[in-house]
């Protein structure tokens, strides 16, 4: 009977995803070496390394290049699956996004331990005011910030892993240990699905070109996931073929080809405090174009192309504003269901 027991055990666990948080309190950290490719491990270093790039720290431009192709420095890609990494930037602990985004440091108060517990190392911007803000430019700018964020986690390499309520900008004021709080810190305010209905369509969108983001031979619809792994990655700057891992940079440009499906993609982060004016790869002929997917600058639904049909972009350059990212997907010749426009 045990012996049976143990075979119906094997049967249901055979499907089960085991992911690891693979460090303690105590100082251990085992990211990249828990369990092989058995475990899936939460990617620490993606969290950390994204956070630092997007608000515009020094030395990280070549730390997100590595986050973006699945983080090979970490889990030696070509011995182990590309998805072993679990791409996130928050959790059950630390700040929400939007907390992220609003407070530079922790305020535990309310946990009665005077501010003591949790973590201070929190990597945060709060976009130059301290907690919420109706400061119509502060605003547009931890929005911007929430969708880059968004972005980088379902279009880098890796397993995407998003906090429920993000995607709609869910608060705890700035508590990142509201664990102990049975109040309006921790619950889920069902009305912010309203309120930031536009959040919640740009994620909607995300996933949806993660999961359709190309068509194959058959007319099949290509996961981003597939793409990316059969995909051979060419780094940029604002220049063709010269990427800036420089201390000071905070820009940085890949574009993608899927020779399978004679495909290309390309990505431009601009971290600076200026707009950037990106060269863009050129393409086959004269009959293929640039079609824009997603522009975290711009305002919904302009931001993020419903059903990947978005504007063809003309000229060889792509201004990306100041906090921003765009992606851009090369498409076959033009149809009538895309309209022209100049990033001019």
């Amino acid at each position: 009977m045990r012996k049976n027991h143990f075979c119906y055990a094997l049967d249901i666990l055979a499907g089960t995803k085991l992911i690891a948080e693979a460090w303690d309190t105590g100082g251990l950290y085992q990211v990249g070496n828990f369990g092989q490719d058995k475990w899936k491990e939460w990617n620490g270093a993606f969290r950390d390394d994204v956070k630092g790039f997007l608000k515009a720290d020094p030395n990280t431009a070549w730390n997100l290049h590595e986050r973006i192709s699945g983080s090979p420095d970490i889990y030696k890609l070509g011995r182990r699956p590309a998805g072993q990494s679990i791409n996130y930037i928050t959790c059950h602990d630390g700040f929400t996004l939007n907390d992220e985004v609003s407070f530079n440091t922790k305020h535990n108060e309310a946990n009665q331990s005077q501010n003591g517990d949790g973590t201070n190392d929190n990597l945060s911007w709060n976009c130059g005011v301290e907690g919420p803000s109706t400061d119509p430019e502060v605003e547009r700018l931890r929005i911007r910030q929430i969708k880059n964020f968004f972005t980088l986690t379902p279009l880098s390499v890796g397993t995407p892993m998003l906090l429920m309520g993000d995607e709609v900008r869910r608060t705890q004021h700035g508590n990142n240990n509201a664990y102990c709080l049975d109040s309006d810190v921790s619950w889920f305010d069902w009305h912010l699905c309203e309120t930031n209905a536009e959040m919640f369509r740009f994620v909607q969108e995300l996933i949806r070109l993660r999961l359709h983001f190309d068509r194959g031979a058959g007319g099949d619809a290509i996961p981003l996931d597939d793409f990316l792994r059969d995909a051979h990655f060419q780094w940029h700057g604002t220049e063709l073929d010269k990427p800036d891992w420089k201390f000071d940079s905070h820009s940085i440009a890949v574009a993608y080809r899927n020779h399978a499906t004679s495909s290309m993609g390309y990505i431009a982060v601009n971290s600076y405090w200026n707009s950037l004016e990106f060269m863009l790869p050129s393409l086959p002929d004269s009959s293929s174009r640039w079609i824009r997917i997603l522009d975290t600058s711009l305002v919904s639904p302009e931001d993020v192309a419903d059903e990947q049909r978005g504007p063809e972009i003309i000229g060889p350059t792509y201004t990306v504003n100041p906090n921003s990212i765009i992606m851009l997907r090369f498409d076959s010749p033009p149809g009538s269901a895309n309209r022209k426009v100049s990033d001019k």
